[in-house]
């Protein structure tokens, strides 16, 4: 009886081993990010409503390591960014946002530039790069859905 105890006891073990061992093992790599496959789409239009300040603004910024996505959208003397934020990076969202905006600012004095991290921001600034790809947006229609994204920043902060 003690025997066969004693053997039931090293079974258990060995499955418990070997279960804790397969489920870490498929884990590895999960932390391990690399920017270099952070997709940025460039917004192009035929409109005079012109995106190169956007497009300019979100190669500098996505080369930060703890960004993993950007949007932006630019008017005449505006830039609103959005960006999104690695998970353990959450931590530090007011440094990553104030980092951001300073490197803009000196690379664009001339504009008045919005950061945000929130998740909301960024989903409300990638549907209105789709309208600006598309060529659906005029100038009237982007200066109205520009404001209510900034309406919507001023109501986070």
């Amino acid at each position: 009886m003690k025997n066969k105890m004693k053997r039931v006891n090293i079974v258990l073990f060995l499955i418990a081993v070997i279960g804790l061992g397969s489920g870490c093992a498929g884990n590895q790599n999960q932390f391990a990010t690399n920017n270099d496959d952070a997709n940025i789409v460039k917004v192009h239009t035929s409109k005079p409503i012109d995106q190169t300040v956007a497009n300019q603004s979100k190669e500098k910024v996505i080369k930060e390591e703890e960004i993993s996505g950007v949007k932006a959208v630019n008017t005449d003397k505006e830039l609103l960014l959005a960006v999104k934020v690695d998970q353990f990076n959450r931590f530090r969202l007011k440094d990553i946002k104030k980092k951001v905006k300073a490197d803009l600012e000196k690379i664009y004095p001339e504009y008045e530039i919005f950061v945000s991290t929130d998740q909301k921001i960024y989903l409300e600034l990638e549907q209105l790069e789709q309208k600006l790809q598309k060529d659906h947006t005029q100038k009237k229609s982007l200066k109205k859905s520009f404001d209510k994204i900034k309406s919507l920043m001023k109501e986070k902060a």
